[in-house]
């Protein structure tokens, strides 16, 4: 059964920098495009950052680009996201998923990937506040 497990949310000052991982197990790893997503209270579950399946095209939410970074490590089947200079914001919950299309598109180059199946993490929550 594929589970995925987040780790390394919490409490964090503005500016300074978290990292979150995500580890999987009961699946492929190396078949599955991987994303991070946040959902805040009352809000719907949007994307913040996706990597392709082998780590060479990752795309992110346009308010992250240039702050976070995503990288997978298929021998250790996990996804990390690192995050910088974090801003104040409203509390969320950081989500992994597995399968998800992650789409790339620049210019006329566009990448698309996605798995017939996909799962989700149980979630870890960020809080960024003074």
């Amino acid at each position: 059964q594929a589970q995925l497990v987040e780790s390394g949310g919490g409490l964090a000052q503005p500016g300074v920098s978290l990292r979150l991982s995500c580890a999987a197990s009961g699946l492929d790893f190396a078949n599955y495009p991987m994303s991070w997503y946040r959902q805040a209270p009352g809000k719907e579950r949007e994307l913040v950052a996706g990597i392709s399946k082998g780590g060479s095209y990752t795309t992110y939410k346009d308010a992250v680009k240039g702050r976070f970074t995503i990288s997978r490590d298929n021998a250790k089947n996990s996804v990390l996201l690192q995050m910088t200079h974090l801003k104040r914001d409203a509390p969320a919950v950081y989500y992994c998923n597995a399968g998800a299309e992650v789409t790339v598109s620049s210019g006329s180059f566009q990448f698309t990937e996605r798995h017939e199946s996909d799962y989700w993490g149980q979630g870890t929550q960020v809080t960024v506040s003074s």
